[in-house]
């Protein structure tokens, strides 16, 4: 019984059907069943597959914010929960839009899948400087920064960003992320960054992965 919960909780995240997660997650809840399994078997994992449909083009933005908006109503349900069992976090990401650029639908959508992949995050928003994002990262003790550019004349400030964190000491205490159209690797790779992912469910496995590697390491 308990898995066929899990699966119809994971089933009506993809469709986008917020009602049914949160009736759902709330009876999983009532018959004892473990917050940590209901997150992880339902709620992740379905946005999970979201990601990767997304990523072959066969869902497109509409229905990954409509999954996104399921996941968070069931874990408005879950969190107290997870307070109580002690959960943690995956690790902390800080993300926002680079200085001089208000674009945030790619951004946002790297939020949601980052969530989905059980990161804590730390929207700073657009039009974030250099000194804020390192300034919020310090603050929270966060393992990943990421940066989104839409515009060719802000991707500079990446740059500001990783000669900031040297200037500091601080480059190796953060993995930090780049992405946004007209970013590639080839910059990524110039500007001294970790990682680029062409897309939001990309960069939330890399994070994962990179975050998982640093702390085995």
């Amino acid at each position: 019984m308990a898995e066929t919960i899990i699966t119809e909780i994971s089933e009506f995240l993809q469709k986008g059907r917020a009602k049914n997660v949160k009736a759902l997650v709330q009876q999983a809840l009532d018959e004892g069943m473990d917050p940590k399994v209901i997150l992880n078997e339902g709620l992740l994992d379905g946005m999970m597959i979201v990601g990767g449909k997304f990523k072959k083009n066969e869902i497109f933005v509409p229905e990954v914010l409509v999954a996104a908006r399921a996941m968070s109503a069931g874990i408005a349900i879950l969190e107290p929960k997870l307070v109580e069992v002690g959960n943690e976090p995956v690790g902390k990401a800080v993300i926002g839009t680079v200085k001089g650029d208000l674009h945030d639908i790619g951004k946002n959508l790297v939020v949601m899948m980052l969530r989905g992949a059980g990161f804590e995050i730390h929207d700073m928003g657009v039009d974030v400087a250099p000194e804020a994002f390192i300034e919020k990262a310090e603050e929270v003790g966060a393992d990943v920064i990421c940066m989104s550019a839409l515009l060719t004349t802000t991707m500079p400030n990446m740059e500001d960003l990783i000669t900031e964190l040297k200037t500091r000491g601080l480059r190796d205490k953060y993995i930090v992320m780049v992405g946004g159209a007209p970013v590639n690797d080839t910059f990524a790779q110039q500007i001294g960054a970790d990682y680029y992912t062409p897309d939001a469910a990309s960069a939330a496995e890399k994070a994962k992965e990179a975050v998982m590697a640093k702390k085995a390491s």
